[in-house]
């Protein structure tokens, strides 16, 4: 086995060891068991059933989505002008074939919601926190259970983020998500502002309910299998998927809140290794690619 295996099986095996399923709430009863391997196979969020909702993919082909052209609808109400104008640029790079840049291709953090992308995580529940990693670059997000937010707020990558139970809800409450040069919140180029609020919603959903969830969105939207870099779910599994429902509030950038949400079930087996090398050439736009830099250190 391989160095970038064997990190992958210790991160796996260390994540299995801290997953705590007797966490309690702070009423002293069980909470559900949110941990374990979860995955999905399409890029884009669900918009809710009612409601203002997050920027959709125009771009169609005849059986679904276009992969090659993910053109964002500039025209959705919940983006100010100049949010729209940003959304409107990227999607005309896209047609040109331009390949423009985001946190994904340039190997930058990928913060909430944007690192939602990620079709494959993993979720670890301890008495004081939950770690969720996602598979791209070893990102991690790290939840503080029962704590208010830091004071003051230090805009980081994936925010200051503190969680509740809510009956067999987790509720995590998100602030000072940085802003980066290819910061969005979704593959549309929909921009943000640090007045960004996020508050998501996790919860266990009946295996059924989540099929229906996640066959539709597929179907509208197109599917990602495993080659591609989609996650590998048991086609006749009954065990209860994992949804996580996102509202999004920032009045800089955003007409009013709007709401979204994921789908995921389990994952077969665990994801291999999928890191961005540290090399500033970008091949395929011909432009280097910004890395971060810091006019003083942070120690």
């Amino acid at each position: 086995m391989g160095g970038y295996e064997n990190n992958i099986a210790a991160m796996f095996a260390i994540a299995a060891a801290l997953t705590c399923p007797a966490m309690a709430a702070p009423a002293g009863r069980a909470v559900p068991d949110l941990s374990g391997l979860w995955g999905r196979n399409s890029f884009d969020y669900e918009p809710p059933d009612s409601g203002l909702g997050p920027v959709l993919n125009t771009s169609r082909l005849p059986g679904g989505a276009n992969f090659n052209r993910s053109v964002g609808d500039y025209t959705n109400p919940i983006l100010k002008p100049h949010a729209a104008q940003a959304v409107k640029r990227f999607g005309e790079d896209v047609i040109r074939a331009a390949l423009p840049p985001d946190p994904h291709n340039q190997c930058w953090p990928e913060s909430p919601p944007y690192i939602l992308r990620n079709l494959e995580t993993q979720i670890v529940q301890q008495p004081n926190q939950v770690l969720i990693f996602y598979r791209d670059d070893h990102e991690v997000r790290h939840i503080r259970l029962n704590q208010p937010h830091r004071a003051p707020v230090k805009p980081s990558a994936y925010g200051d983020s503190v969680g509740h139970w809510e009956g067999d809800v987790l509720v995590v409450d998100t602030i000072g998500i940085q802003v980066g040069p290819y910061s969005m919140i979704d593959q549309y180029g929909t921009p943000y502002s640090e007045a960004l609020h996020l508050v998501e919603r996790i919860r266990l959903v009946d295996s059924a309910a989540a099929g229906q969830k996640m066959d539709s969105v597929e179907r509208t939207y197109g599917r990602i299998g495993p080659a591609g870099g989609g996650a590998r779910i048991a086609p006749n599994s009954t065990e209860k998927g994992l949804q996580v429902q996102f509202t999004v509030e920032d009045p800089n950038t955003f007409t009013a809140p709007w709401s979204a949400s994921v789908t995921y079930r389990r994952n077969l087996e665990p994801w291999t290794e999928r890191v961005c090398a540290e090399n500033i050439h970008e091949y395929t736009t011909g432009e280097d690619t910004k890395v971060p830099t810091a006019a003083t250190p942070d120690f």
